[in-house]
């Protein structure tokens, strides 16, 4: 199970390494344009997707939540915000590449953003939630790019594994 987490992480870093490669292209109108995404705009989804997985980090470790809404703007300059992404992104392949397999499948508790509720799950399950989070927006992405670009990168995971 640790290898195949170590993919995810690995995989997490490639995509969102091409996800803001293009995104680096968009005149920044268009990269804060609301496009009627459910964060808006590009600008939105990526910081959520960078608040979340920090959110998400702390957790893991056991750590209280940053104090941060799921729509926060943590870094409102794109180059920043790309900055502090690479940092994470190697902040989680480190973390996973840390795992054992009984932490793996030990219990993390957490509290929740929206109504702040104590929650106690398997690790595992909770890994499979934040790489399948990612995915999910990072399809919202890709999706924004083709509208205002007309074209965005191939993000499947089959030619991350191919190119490795």
């Amino acid at each position: 199970m640790k290898a195949h987490f170590e993919m995810m992480a690995a995989y997490n870093d490639w995509a969102n390494r091409r996800l803001f490669e293009a995104a680096a292209d968009l005149p920044d109108a268009d990269y804060r344009a609301d496009c009627g995404a459910f964060f808006r705009s590009v600008h939105g989804t990526l910081n959520h997707l960078f608040v979340a997985d920090v959110i998400w980090l702390a957790r893991f470790r056991g750590d209280p939540n940053p104090p941060w809404a799921l729509d926060s703007i943590a870094h409102d300059q794109f180059d920043a915000l790309r900055a502090r992404r690479v940092a994470l992104d190697h902040d989680i392949m480190g973390f996973v590449g840390s795992l054992t397999d009984a932490r793996i499948a030990a219990e993390i508790t957490y509290r929740t953003v929206l109504d702040a509720k104590s929650v106690t799950q398997q690790l595992a399950p909770a890994l499979s939630h934040f790489f399948n989070h990612q995915t999910h927006h990072r399809g919202q992405c890709h999706a924004l790019l083709t509208r205002l670009a007309g074209k965005a990168p191939a993000l499947d995971l089959l030619y991350f594994q191919r190119e490795r």
